[in-house]
């Protein structure tokens, strides 16, 4: 099999032109010498910052060190709450049980007491909202029986985001030894909150929330101080220092960024807005039409001789603003290509290129190429004759190789 880029083309090819549709062909790049945003100087551990829609990493710091997370260890606790809600398996409305270790774990709470019986809903803000360790543990105890049984799922969800430097042994965030994420896992965890939970997630642009009577406001800052703000979470403790996810939008671009380590409140919803401000400076997320990315291929020992070929997911892609002339797309396909062939059948891959494709550029992100439609396996005949036509490809292969005249 040979690995082969084909351009969208049209009309009949002869027979001699079989080999160029075998060579590597691409796009060129109608822009060079493009270069990538210098990220700002910022005071913390590690951070990182991704295009929630794109999930490019636009800047990062030493992002997979693994640290200790506190607090925003509770993204997770409420990642799987909203799953179990989507599914169904969880009621809003259901009121739940405070237990006595719930009562007595300290820290942030929303001073939960074992004669209440919170609703799941007033969970869901006490833990977005109030940080609530109290609330963290009912649900945790409500959804899987103990938060020892539900710090394994957390660890299994974790896994399927690709969270690779993340291990949870609870749902709160209290220190722990073997607790830790980093930088970047918890940006992947933002930018999956707002994704897959897009209805639930404006809790998380909530600044106050009245429980019992008692009203507490939201520690982030960031809601205040930087309007395009809408969450997420905030975490502190003596070893984790101050730390902070925030996200913010702006037309079809939005942007998480996860700050740890830094030195105080202020602080990290400083860092955190520095790099939002400088993201959204500095890129853009471009949705190319499926018209610009589909590809026309060749098929042989089909009822089709051509097929066309689409991205199986939506394409989003950041790029420098003011650059996005610099983008293309490059198709890569094992040839040749034989049917049968299955509608949406992955075919090959489509890579979004930064940069001048005559000197690689630069791959941003690839996405599936599948099949549009279905192609049946030709009469014995047809079969016969497109492996003639591929045996004098093949040759022609060979001719051209050893630079015969």
């Amino acid at each position: 099999m040979v690995n082969s880029e084909m351009i969208r083309s049209t009309g009949v090819r002869a027979l001699l032109g079989l080999l160029a549709a075998a060579l590597l062909m691409i796009s060129p790049a109608q822009a060079t010498g493009v270069s990538w945003p210098k990220a700002p100087q910022v005071d913390a551990s590690s951070w990182a910052v991704i295009d929630a829609r794109s999930g490019q990493v636009v800047s990062a710091n030493d992002a997979d060190k693994q640290l200790p997370m506190a607090s925003l260890t509770k993204m997770m606790t409420l990642y799987l709450a909203f799953e179990e809600i989507k599914l169904g398996r969880l009621d809003t409305n259901a009121r739940v049980s405070v237990s006595k270790k719930a009562w007595k774990i300290g820290g942030s709470t929303m001073f939960l007491e074992p004669r209440m019986q919170p609703t799941v809903k007033e969970l869901l803000h006490g833990i977005a909202t109030l940080s609530g360790n109290d609330a963290c543990i009912v649900l945790a105890e409500h959804i899987d029986g103990s938060e020892e049984g539900f710090a394994q799922r957390m660890n299994e969800k974790a896994k399927q985001l690709g969270m690779r430097n993340s291990h949870f042994l609870n749902a709160t965030g209290f220190p722990q030894e073997g607790h830790y994420s980093s930088a970047m896992d918890m940006a992947i965890l933002g930018a999956a909150l707002w994704r897959d939970f897009p209805d639930m997630y404006e809790i998380f642009g909530e600044k106050g929330y009245t429980f019992d009577g008692r009203h507490q406001p939201n520690r982030n800052r960031l809601l205040w101080s930087y309007p395009e703000a809408d969450g997420i979470k905030t975490g502190h403790t003596e070893e984790a220092g101050y730390c902070l996810v925030g996200s913010a939008e702006m037309n079809s671009t939005r942007f998480v960024a996860a700050v740890f380590g830094t030195d105080s409140d202020r602080s990290r919803a400083q860092q955190t807005k520095t790099l939002l401000q400088f993201s959204f400076r500095n890129f853009v997320t471009v949705r190319p039409s499926e018209r610009e990315i589909r590809r026309q291929v060749e098929v042989f020992e089909g009822t089709e001789s051509q097929l066309w070929l689409k991205p199986a997911d939506p394409i989003w892609v950041t790029v420098p603003k003011g650059n996005e002339a610099s983008l293309s797309f490059r198709l890569r396909y094992d040839a040749p290509l034989k049917a049968p062939i299955s509608e949406a059948q992955k075919l090959g891959t489509i890579d979004a290129v930064f940069g001048d494709q005559r000197d690689n550029g630069q791959v941003l992100k690839s996405v599936d190429m599948i099949a549009t439609r279905a192609v049946e396996r030709a009469s014995w005949v047809s079969r016969q004759w497109d492996g003639l036509r591929l045996w004098w490809r093949d040759s022609s292969d060979e001719v051209a190789a050893e630079g015969i005249e």
